[in-house]
């Protein structure tokens, strides 16, 4: 059933702390401790590059399994302690133990086994925290959960690169720090959020017409996952790789390549915010998500084309600035319309999962692909300019999918 009653400010504050330790440890290796672990000397950078790619590439590959896999079981739990709240906690704890791992080992293969348990720890947390969307939360409240997801995911790049490089931590040390934040704040939030126990009428019947992906013949759903997916990859062409155009692109050191990527960090963060809280309200006074989605798209694609022109540090933090304003937009705006399109209130946890694939799908193949790019033309111009091409037909593919557009909230 869809939730009616409106939460209030203390669930809105639990499930934004769970998101930000998330979002906080799954992305401060990718933007900054898998880089270091794994670059290579300057006479061989490209290697550092592929390897990245490898690592991150394997990592979303089992994360992208585990979020349907475990929305679908969650969906179907019996348990008196919640349909979400023990899958939670399971992929907080094992988030947390394979980054200790993780920071203790060598090379990509080692490196790139410990960061699979790292990806499914956390595709398993995501997908019980983003259920509770759907489970506990009118149309008009999706926006601003949404907002909360889109706004912490920039906030936690930003606290734990930071951390990082302001604190002068080593790489094992920085895996240390993560495995405390999510550990910490990721159990609480587990415990504190509501989870109430699956009635009867909650719970999926499989009937013949019924299948166990149907919502993938959804048509509407069907094209937002391919628009998701693809502007993912966009935005992963254009952001994972930072650290390497720094150091290999633009010729900096290590030292002043950390301060500027925590600089470029920080822009894209503050605009990632701004976008993320005033396109989240809008969308839940207006109804209009689909608009708001499409036109995010092409604002993420003009950053790419930024660096293309003018490759400099200087047109970098205007590009950095661009992303943030487009895919805070989108990440918010686009979770929200995904919840709206959603085919089966039976089995939001699932399809929801099958939403949060799109995103680790997009953060395995851009890097994969940004490295192949790399290789091919010996830099990074071509890497952009796909961002940019991508972002666009993303949001083309977006524009295809049509729904009832929800009530707007009371004003």
């Amino acid at each position: 059933m869809t939730a009616t009653a409106k939460v209030g400010a203390r669930w809105m504050t639990l499930f934004t702390l769970a998101w930000l330790a998330i979002w906080t440890v799954q992305l401060t290796p990718v933007q900054l401790l898998l880089p270091l672990q794994l670059n290579t000397s300057d006479d061989d950078w490209i290697r550092g590059v592929v390897s990245s790619g490898f690592v991150l590439g394997i990592g979303g590959l089992f994360g992208i399994v585990a979020a349907p896999l475990v929305g679908a079981i969650s969906d179907r739990s019996r348990s008196s302690r919640g349909r979400r709240r023990p899958w939670a906690l399971a992929g907080v704890w094992l988030a947390a133990i394979f980054l200790v791992l993780t920071g203790l080992v060598d090379g990509p293969w080692l490196v790139g086994a410990c960061w699979v348990g790292v990806s499914i720890g956390i595709s398993v947390a995501s997908a019980a925290f983003t259920a509770l969307i759907a489970d506990q939360l009118p149309p008009a409240q999706r926006g601003a959960a949404s907002s909360a997801v889109g706004s912490s995911q920039a906030v936690g790049i930003v606290l734990g690169v930071g951390l990082v490089v302001l604190l002068g931590l080593g790489v094992l040390a920085g895996y240390l720090l993560l495995a405390v934040v999510i550990a910490v704040i990721g159990t609480g939030a587990a415990l504190l959020l509501p989870d109430p126990p699956a009635v009867a009428s909650d719970l999926p019947r499989r009937t013949a017409n019924r299948g166990r992906l149907a919502s993938l013949r959804d048509r509407d759903f069907a094209w937002m996952l391919w628009g998701r997916l693809v502007s993912n990859i966009g935005n992963a062409l254009g952001t994972a790789l930072f650290l390497f155009f720094l150091l290999h692109g633009l010729n900096q050191p290590e030292a002043q390549a950390q301060d500027n990527l925590l600089l470029l960090i920080v822009v894209y963060t503050v605009f990632v915010v701004i976008a993320s809280i005033f396109t989240g309200i809008l969308s839940d006074r207006t109804g209009k998500r689909r608009g708001l989605t499409v036109a995010a798209t092409f604002v993420q694609a003009a950053s790419g084309v930024v660096v293309v022109i003018l490759p400099t540090f200087e047109t970098t933090l205007v590009a950095a600035a661009l992303m943030g304003l487009g895919y805070g937009a989108f990440s918010t705006v686009g979770l929200a319309f995904a919840t709206d399109l959603l085919p089966d209130e039976q089995d939001h946890a699932r399809d929801l999962g099958i939403v949060n694939v799109t995103a680790a799908l997009g953060q395995l193949i851009g890097p994969m692909a940004g490295a192949g790019l790399v290789a091919l033309v010996g830099g990074f111009w071509l890497v952009f300019l796909m961002a940019a091409v991508l972002s666009v037909l993303g949001g083309l593919m977006t524009a295809l999918a049509r729904s009832p557009e929800p009530a707007p909230a009371p004003r």
